[in-house]
């Protein structure tokens, strides 16, 4: 048998950075996102109603901000070539693209039946 057949062949940095240490920090990001959508809306908005128009654009900021996360470094598309990252990244903003017009277009024909 050869020692060729034997070694483990490993790509350069590849997933170098992803620790232990870092995957429990960005777990506690993630929670700690969380904890502040779940804080929005369950304490703040029930007592103030008004705040209610302001809630969905933080939603979606956390929301976004959480799938950067999620994508980045626990599906490890941080570490991998520009091109394999447009790919995924790319059709994911037409998808946002997509619901913000259908949103704002629900919204037109909600105002138009009433």
């Amino acid at each position: 048998m050869s020692t060729e057949s034997q070694e483990v062949h490993h790509e350069e940095g590849e997933h170098q950075t992803m620790t232990r240490r870092r995957i429990w920090k960005i777990a506690l990001y993630l929670s700690i996102i969380t904890a502040i959508e779940f804080t929005i809306a369950l304490a703040i908005i029930p007592g103030h109603p008004n705040l209610l128009k302001y809630a969905n654009p933080i939603y979606i900021g956390l929301t976004l901000v959480k799938a950067f996360y999620i994508v980045a470094f626990f599906m490890h598309l941080k570490f991998e070539k520009v091109g394999l990252a447009l790919s995924i990244i790319v059709p994911i903003l037409f998808i946002i693209g997509l619901i913000l017009v259908l949103t704002n277009e629900s919204h037109h024909w909600i105002t138009l039946r009433g």
